[in-house]
């Protein structure tokens, strides 16, 4: 029986779609330049993206006349069918590619550009690679190529780089390397991850590793789109709707703003709790930081790194595990979601650890602070992650015994750490946390077009290069 279809989003929510649409119209018109289209449900900042995009993906691969290729009309798919009955009771597999396809006019090259917004440290998997080789270099229509390229370009600075260039039986050789297994384990493969996909997912309420939790948000769903929900989303849409959307599209970030060295410093000392926390036997921290602390891919200043150490020694009078006993009991950055039925949206959340004492759940968040300096007002209102805690302790949603479960807020500062402890079964809190989950929820749960909010925020806003509302953004130039 087929799912009954739900209502969709206004807007696009698919960050390169209006590039590929833009490309496609080009395609159609011959190569001539085509323009991102006008529709209402492009967002202003999602088209100012597209269009910087096209530009740069139009530098990176002007025409070459020595070797010309055009859009092909139909994207390549490879078809197998096994010569017995397999386990997965299936008849045909089928497989395609998608990105921008291109091939010489008598079909014995084929290209494959694939857009990404900005080209990772670390290349794709081998498998994934050696599955769109397989795909180019037998896939249908068209006569089967000689030779064979697969490349990566970043729509925010035109750069591009080659993953396979090679003759057809290069590729195949590839395939046989390292496509077959990796797509072995895709198709035999039978774990549930919920997480941000469990938005678009038609089987959400029938998945069994989908936990409901209705009335968590405290809105109601009136004929709305499913959605995910994740404090930091609330705290980005109460700042600028406009930013919580182009976010959430994963656009391109001011690394400046995004990756400063205070907040990169609080990432690294996560980073380091969560492999002291989560690796081999439980054990306390201690005072004894090793000079080289910082974990890889962190990059701090001297003093940034001086700072963090000291933190660091602050965390060992406080550190949770000399309340846990055996691995079983440690959880380090675990990812909770959760369904809210009435409000249908997939809630989201990242404890920065959960651990268990006795028979007992206890979330904990961490937070640092270069500054000795308190700041007033409730804990919950300060960190709302707090109060999506309290609920979910609260219902007794992570199972385990109410005895001992609670929230805590670990402060670390230079002149100490503060632990406060936050009681998830207190009426107060509990009334003052479901106050702030509304809050935060309700205007984001009605919004279809996340209009800008411009004002003093846009000065540290990580995306207001693609905001038509910022002054310095490429929207408004």
């Amino acid at each position: 029986m087929r799912p009954a279809p739900r209502p969709r989003e206004r807007l696009e929510h698919f960050a390169l779609a209006p590039f590929m649409d833009a490309c496609d119209a080009r395609a159609r018109s011959s190569g001539t330049t085509a323009a991102v289209s006008n529709r209402s449900r492009v967002h202003d900042g999602l088209r100012s993206w597209a269009e910087h995009g096209l530009a740069a993906y139009e530098a990176a691969f002007p025409a070459d006349p020595l070797r010309p290729l055009h859009e092909v009309k139909e994207r390549w798919a490879y078809r197998y069918r096994p010569p017995s009955p397999v386990a997965r009771d299936v008849d045909e597999f089928r497989f395609t590619v998608w990105g921008r396809c291109l091939a010489s006019a008598d079909g014995t090259h084929r290209e494959l550009r694939l857009p990404v917004h900005r080209l990772g440290r670390a290349l794709p998997a081998d498998g994934f690679v050696a599955a769109a080789a397989l795909v180019l270099a037998e896939g249908t229509p068209g006569p089967r190529p000689e030779h064979v390229r697969i490349v990566e370009f970043a729509l925010l600075d035109g750069r591009t780089r080659e993953l396979f260039a090679g003759d057809r039986e290069q590729a195949l050789a590839l395939y046989r390397a390292h496509g077959r297994a990796a797509l072995s384990e895709i198709l035999d493969g039978g774990e549930y991850r919920p997480g941000a996909t469990c938005g678009g997912c038609a089987y959400v309420r029938v998945c069994p590793a989908l936990r409901a939790a209705p009335g968590l948000l405290g809105v109601r769903a009136t004929g709305r789109p499913r959605r995910t929900w994740s404090v930091t989303n609330g705290r980005n849409y109460q700042a600028c709707p406009a930013r919580d959307h182009l976010r959430r599209l994963r656009l391109p970030v001011e690394d400046s703003i995004e990756r400063d060295a205070a907040a990169e410093r609080g990432r690294a000392v996560h980073a380091y709790l969560a492999g002291r926390h989560g690796h081999g036997a439980p054990r306390p921290c201690t005072i004894d930081v090793p000079e080289q602390w910082v974990p890889d891919g962190f990059h701090l200043p001297d003093h940034e790194r001086v700072i963090g150490a000291r933190l660091l020694r602050r965390h060992a009078a406080v550190c949770p595990m000399r309340c846990v006993t055996d691995g079983s009991d440690v959880r380090t950055e675990p990812r909770v979601v959760r369904h809210d039925t009435t409000a249908d949206v997939v809630v989201i959340a990242a404890p920065d650890l959960l651990y268990r004492d006795g028979g007992s759940w206890v979330w904990r968040e961490t937070k640092t602070s270069a500054s000795d300096f308190r700041p007033h007002g409730t804990l919950l209102e300060r960190y709302p992650q707090l109060a999506l805690a309290v609920l979910l302790v609260g219902r007794g949603d992570l199972g385990g015994s109410p005895a001992r479960a609670r929230v805590e807020l670990e402060v670390l500062r230079p002149g100490g750490a503060d632990l406060e402890i936050v009681d998830a079964f207190a009426p107060a809190n509990r009334a003052l946390a479901e106050q702030i989950m509304r809050t935060m929820v309700a205007d984001w749960h009605g919004d279809d077009h996340y209009a800008p909010a411009p004002g003093r925020s846009c000065e540290r806003c990580e995306v207001a290069r693609w905001c038509s509302a910022s002054a310095g953004s490429e929207a408004s130039a």
